[in-house]
């Protein structure tokens, strides 16, 4: 069974840069594509970046491109988050996902584990 728990959220100026951090429970952690997603109320859960089990690969989305970084300890079994020059729009709860197997994927639909998500507000 696996748990994932993510910390890190809170308050951020925009501009500034956050870290977000997600701690893997249970077995397998390197077999695991792991992935981080967010969704503000109202609008469906989006894709923000994952990375492949062995940290050789990552994946972003157009929106965060070249000001987020994804990256993974396999022996702390933990998955990070950073994101700089936020913006109010990076407002949103985010979630850490893990999938086992297969390669990076963006649909949620594709991750069957999922943590409670962290809230991350970012202030003008």
């Amino acid at each position: 069974q696996v748990q994932l728990e993510e910390s890190g959220g809170g308050l951020v100026q925009a501009g500034d840069s956050l870290r977000l951090s997600c701690t893997f429970r249970g077995s397998g952690f390197v077999q695991h594509c792991m992935a981080w997603f967010r969704q503000v109320p109202g609008k469906e859960r989006e894709f923000v970046a994952a990375i492949k089990w062995d940290g050789g690969d990552t994946l972003y989305a157009n929106s965060v491109v070249g000001r987020a970084t994804i990256f993974r300890n396999n022996a702390k079994k933990m998955v990070a988050l950073q994101m700089d020059k936020v913006t109010p729009v990076d407002t949103a709860v985010y979630y850490c996902a893990a999938v086992k197997g297969g390669g990076m994927r963006d649909g949620d639909y594709e991750y069957d584990n999922w943590g409670q998500g962290t809230q991350v507000t970012v202030s003008s």
